[in-house]
């Protein structure tokens, strides 16, 4: 099976570089690239390696808003399959600020400290953010390997491609090495019946 996780397009608080989590902000049209918006075949999206445009069969989406919206523009038409458990971290307390903002408040400062390990106040603690997203991942793929699919996208957040690589990553990068900005993401293959075994890796990981 192929699959894609794809990084929403930007939003106004991404480009403020505000912890947006929960909230549910619009993309902002002017970040999308001209060409994805014109719906011209490009290499990221569409021709690879001289084949046809990709497609998937479906699109599997958080339920904000900006993934929503991306999938409609990269994927016009395509059917979309609502996933809550992949949706962003709360930030709790922090969720839409940015550093400048937080900077001198004692709970962000303890934070930091922690390594980004320690939860968010009044929000999602980071270890069982990962895990509901991984846990978000498996259940959809149980569900698209018993349907016989072979093409899938998802459309997410950034946190949610980070903790799904982390954890089926056969080469076990740390968690901040997947990092990809708005719009980019990963492509990879799943063997169906290794996965089914409990063999759960990516094959031929490619940055698109």
């Amino acid at each position: 099976m192929e699959v894609r996780l794809i990084r929403h397009f930007a939003t106004e608080g991404n480009l403020e570089k505000r912890y947006i989590g929960v909230t549910d902000e619009e993309i902002k049209t002017e970040c999308v690239p001209e060409y994805i918006l014109k719906k011209e075949e490009n290499r990221r999206y569409g021709k690879k390696n001289g084949r046809a445009k990709w497609e998937p069969e479906l699109v599997i989406v958080s339920p904000l808003r900006r993934c929503r919206q991306t999938a409609e523009i990269l994927f016009p038409g395509a059917e979309q399959v609502v996933c809550d458990k992949m949706r962003e971290c709360d930030f709790g307390l922090f969720e839409g600020k940015n550093y400048q903002e937080l900077t001198g408040n004692p709970k962000y400062q303890s934070w930091i400290d922690s390594g980004g390990t320690k939860a968010f106040p009044g929000g999602e603690d980071p270890m069982e953010f990962r895990k509901r997203c991984v846990c978000g991942f498996e259940e959809m793929m149980e569900k698209m390997i018993k349907g016989k699919r072979k093409k899938i996208a998802f459309v997410v957040h950034g946190g949610t491609i980070m903790s799904v690589m982390e954890a089926f990553d056969p080469e076990k990068k740390e968690f901040y090495h997947w990092q990809v900005k708005n719009g980019k993401g990963f492509h990879f293959q799943i063997e169906e019946e290794k996965w089914q075994q409990g063999n759960r890796q990516f094959e031929e990981i490619e940055e698109i």
